[in-house]
């Protein structure tokens, strides 16, 4: 098959189909991989074998308490050195730069792409299951990307907050499309927004559990007070207010957070930033699929519940379904435009390796009409 056209375009999911075997190491990826039943049935088996031994209650509950400090840990460790900026959102999610042309946006609006061919296969670092490119070496599973949701630090916050909304004003208010990037790490996804969306009425807000992050997001050379708010913010505290008034949003962004969620805690979170959407607005995510790779890797130990599990740094990870995604997004009154899985086959081809990853990608819209 021959390589793009150019080296800016990225091929669109499902155009690089592995018909020859003897090709397999030819490319990073290959797109829309089938299982076989002995293929599937392995994987169950290595779930069941993993999640055969629970954590002990009390250390469950030592993971939710301290779940903002092991998400400030790593980054005060990694600062904003270890994810990569995520230039293939506009390929994917073409919402996010309206005005931005279909070559530009690689001509991939209904599925996932292949990242682009790298001389530098294998960029990257990986440590304690977190990963820092979508496309993976041998070493480099168990990916999770941004963290959810902050505690004291946002009282002064929430008090600005809510005189702002008393009289109508808050960060962006004279916006024409405002987009919510929720778990927004270092800026990896808000960045290349603010970089590839030019529309003068655009206003980004992004915020994220740990202040760590945060503070990287203001301190970072590109971040535009006219143009972006970031704030420290708990999503699983339903008290903790945003600094926009509900259906004043266009776009939220989950790009690997909601599986970091507590599972009995993700459909509060998914209704509650349904409210925030117009009428027309959209939720994009982006998460890992059952039986990706980085869920049969785990060990006996590791698992909190079903397809829940914690990493050796204390975070934590859950591999989704698509029918479990549509309930979430379905029961906070949204509907479905796009819920695919991504079963992709990569490739470590100076170690002769192969690895199966499963993602999923879900985009759901607030209907523009109220439901009878």
């Amino acid at each position: 098959m021959a390589a793009p056209s150019a080296a800016g375009e990225r091929r669109p999911f499902g155009r690089r189909l592995l018909t020859d075997p003897a090709r397999l190491f030819q490319h990073n990826a290959w797109d829309n991989v089938e299982w076989s039943e002995e293929q599937e049935a392995s994987a169950r088996s290595k779930v069941q074998e993993n999640t055969s031994q629970l954590l002990p209650q009390d250390k469950q509950e030592e993971y939710e308490v301290n779940a903002k400090k092991y998400w400030d840990d790593f980054y005060k460790i990694h600062e904003n050195g270890f994810f990569k900026d995520r230039h293939w959102l506009f390929t994917e999610f073409p919402e996010l730069a309206p005005n931005r042309n279909s070559s530009q946006n690689g001509d991939s609006v209904h599925g996932f792409s292949d990242t682009k061919e790298s001389k530098n296969e294998g960029l990257g670092s990986c440590e304690n299951g977190h990963c820092s490119l979508e496309t993976r070496t041998e070493s480099q599973l168990n990916l999770i990307e941004s963290p959810r949701g902050g505690h004291t630090e946002e009282l002064a916050a929430q008090k600005d907050s809510e005189l702002s909304l008393s009289d109508g004003h808050y960060p962006g208010s004279a916006a024409s499309y405002r987009i919510l990037e929720v778990g927004c790490g270092a800026g990896n996804t808000v960045f290349p927004i603010l970089q590839t969306n030019n529309d003068p009425g655009l206003f980004v807000y992004c915020c994220d559990f740990s202040t760590t992050a945060v503070n990287l997001v203001q301190k970072n050379a590109e971040y535009d007070s006219s143009r972006c708010f970031v704030f420290v913010h708990d999503l699983c505290n339903d008290q903790s207010p945003f600094p926009m008034p509900e259906e004043s949003l266009d776009i939220v962004i989950l790009i690997f957070v909601l599986s970091a969620i507590l599972p009995e805690k993700m459909q509060c979170i998914v209704t509650r930033l349904s409210r925030l959407l117009k009428p027309g607005g959209m939720i994009l995510l982006r998460d890992y699929g059952r039986y990706d790779l980085a869920q049969l890797r785990f060990k006996k130990g590791q698992c909190l519940s079903d397809n829940f599990y914690v990493r050796g740094d204390g975070t934590r990870v859950y591999f989704f379904t698509q029918d479990e995604l549509d309930h979430l997004f379905t029961t906070a009154g949204l509907e479905k435009i796009q819920n695919l899985v991504d079963r992709r086959l990569q490739v470590n081809r100076g170690k002769q390796m192969t690895m199966y990853r499963v993602w999923i990608q879900c985009k759901y819209c607030k209907p523009t009409t109220l439901q009878p």
